[in-house]
């Protein structure tokens, strides 16, 4: 079925924590070396929120980056959506980020899908624009998984960092469409692999019992997710270009989910793309889950290496478990 409108992405911002933890930091840690770590996850450093920085602050900053970037009045936007599994309220960040960023006019609200989060995000935002609901958009992906992390577990320590991404999306007319195709994805039986649980524990109230409790650290089964990851991920792009009536030759850059070097180079060898064409630049971010795709972008479009007109497929993949691709063509 034919939807009445298009989409285009007229705006990217991103918003990192200024402190970084270097791969030498971590040996003070747990026992672990900046070899070891590079070489099986392609990390050097991550960026790191102190405890003055808040998710909503990461998030509105690189909001406003990216309406800058756009040219935009935000009372202009319609609708924003904050991918996040760290919000700074469990009832959710997104309207807090709504008054702060000044978009009076939007509505707003928390989607939680972990490092497939602003793939889910866009997808959704896209199908509110192409039906006519709303006419302008905001994306943001943004995580504090510091704040989540056990720093006595060598196994994800040395994986995780804080970060923000942002996107403009603006309704188009249909032969403009950007938004060339999409997939998503999840499967429940897989998703004890990698949790950030809640551990409840009883406490007496009068004559009966509730769970109280706290959220647990990360846990990852990593050997499960890497096998997940160079499976599903090569997949569901695949599906996505069959959607889209492209091949992988298409593509001018593939972005993935920045979780570690070894399945973007997995990825990219299963789909035959030249490794000159993947964006990578999770050796100094390590991965930010929602925020990783959004600030490669970020990065990359404003060192010029990605150009208006470009077509770029993206995929996320996570807890959950999620995973979900999306095809579309920067620039108006």
């Amino acid at each position: 079925m034919e939807l009445p409108f298009g989409v285009n992405f007229i705006g990217i911002g991103a918003a990192a924590p200024p402190v970084a933890l270097s791969n030498h930091d971590l040996t003070a840690l747990v026992e672990t070396s900046d070899e070891w770590i590079q070489t099986r996850t392609g990390i050097c450093q991550r960026r790191i929120a102190t405890p003055d920085i808040t998710l909503t602050e990461l998030a509105t900053t690189a909001a406003q980056n990216a309406i800058t970037q756009a040219k935009i009045d935000p009372t202009t936007i319609d609708l924003i959506i904050l991918a996040t599994s760290t919000p700074d309220d469990l009832f959710g960040s997104a309207s807090l980020i709504q008054s702060k960023i000044g978009a009076s006019h939007a509505v707003a609200f928390d989607l939680t899908a972990a490092c497939s989060g602003f793939i889910f995000g866009l997808v959704t935002a896209s199908q509110y624009l192409q039906t006519g609901t709303y006419r302008r958009a905001l994306v943001i992906g943004a995580d504090i998984l510091s704040r989540w992390v056990d720093w006595t577990d060598r196994r994800t320590c040395i994986l995780f960092g804080d970060g923000a991404g942002a996107m403009i999306l603006d309704a188009a007319p249909t032969n403009e469409n950007a938004l060339l195709g999409f997939e998503l994805r999840s499967d429940g039986k897989l998703n004890h692999h990698l949790t950030l649980a809640f551990q409840p524990e009883p406490q007496a109230l009068v004559h009966t019992k509730i769970a109280q409790g706290k959220y647990q650290p990360i846990y990852m089964n990593g050997q499960e997710i890497y096998r997940f990851a160079v499976t599903q991920v090569p997949e569901v792009i695949t599906k996505t270009l069959h959607r889209a009536n492209l091949t992988a030759a298409d593509m001018d850059w593939l972005v993935l989910h920045q979780a570690n070097q070894r399945i973007l180079d997995s990825v990219a060898q299963r789909l035959e793309i030249p490794k000159e064409k993947v964006i990578s630049n999770l050796a100094n971010y390590g991965n930010t889950s929602a925020a990783s795709i959004p600030l490669a972008l970020a990065e990359s479009i404003n060192q010029g290496k990605i150009k208006p007109g470009h077509v770029i497929a993206t995929a996320g993949f996570g807890a959950g478990l999620t995973w979900g691709s999306a095809i579309f063509r920067w620039g108006v």
